[in-house]
């Protein structure tokens, strides 16, 4: 029999999983995994606020993540620099911030190497609740967003032309990034959360035929990833975190070797 918090920590993974697998798609497809890691960089400030207003980190990141995602859209198109240079002051100087803040309240306890790699091992129920409740608003309202992203992510013009809203969606995925990194956090860490929204989707890229398709076999792939990362972790006594992503680039290098042999 597993102990509870073995069987707490294997949920909260799966749980997770189950989400950054297929939105990771469109992190994919769109490019995106600079914004993705721009949000979860920021979520430290959004730990540190947290913290000191006395409220669960879920909603500190939600908050503070939303607002770098607003600030981004509003500044996309307004601002002469380049995107990327925005993304990376956002991401790197949210990461200082946050440290800087915490540094002048002492007295505040919190886990950094817990919060910068992920401590999956000390989820308690309340977090599992988090994950699977949040975990589920996240999957419907990506099916609501699927056909505009989709549309939007082949022809932006064509997207438009169908009354599609390519850019309401653009910010409500954005939004939807924000939420799924705050719920994530807690797994993998504010480093390494976009491994775990790129890899498996990058992993089954070339073995499906259709996004659909993709998008299940990316939540296959994170699930498998988790599963092999915790029982890793248990036998080679290695941080939870980074097993998982390392499973998850394993499965990256059996897939691709596997797509190449059927090439060749």
């Amino acid at each position: 029999m597993l102990d509870d918090f073995v069987t707490r920590a294997l949920l909260a993974g799966i749980g997770v999983a189950l989400v950054t697998g297929p939105a990771g798609c469109f992190v994919v497809w769109r490019r995106l995994a600079y914004f993705g890691e721009t949000i979860a960089h920021s979520a430290l400030l959004g730990v540190a606020l947290a913290l000191l207003a006395d409220v669960h980190i879920v909603g500190g990141i939600f908050v503070c993540a939303s607002a770098i995602v607003l600030m981004m859209f509003f500044l996309e198109g307004r601002d002469a620099l380049p995107s990327d240079t925005l993304l990376g002051m956002f991401a790197y100087g949210g990461l200082a911030v946050g440290l800087v803040v915490l540094a002048f309240f002492p007295a505040v306890r919190f886990n950094l190497n817990g919060l910068l790699f992920g401590d999956i091992l000390a989820v308690s129920k309340l977090d599992l609740a988090i994950v699977w409740g949040g975990g589920a608003v996240a999957l419907v309202v990506l099916w609501w967003l699927w056909r505009p992203l989709l549309a939007a992510t082949v022809s932006s013009d064509l997207a438009s032309v169908a009354g599609l809203r390519p850019e309401r969606a653009r910010l409500a995925f954005g939004l939807l990034m924000a939420a799924i990194i705050a719920v994530a956090i807690k797994i993998v860490g504010v480093l390494l959360i976009v491994a775990l929204l790129v890899i498996p989707a990058a992993a089954v890229r070339r073995l499906t035929r259709s996004p659909e398709a993709m998008a299940v076999g990316a939540a296959v792939a994170g699930v498998a990833a988790v599963v092999g990362g915790l029982l890793a972790s248990a036998e080679f006594d290695t941080p939870s975190g980074p097993s998982i992503v390392v499973t998850a680039l394993v499965l990256f290098a059996i897939t691709r070797i596997r797509w190449l042999g059927a090439l060749g």
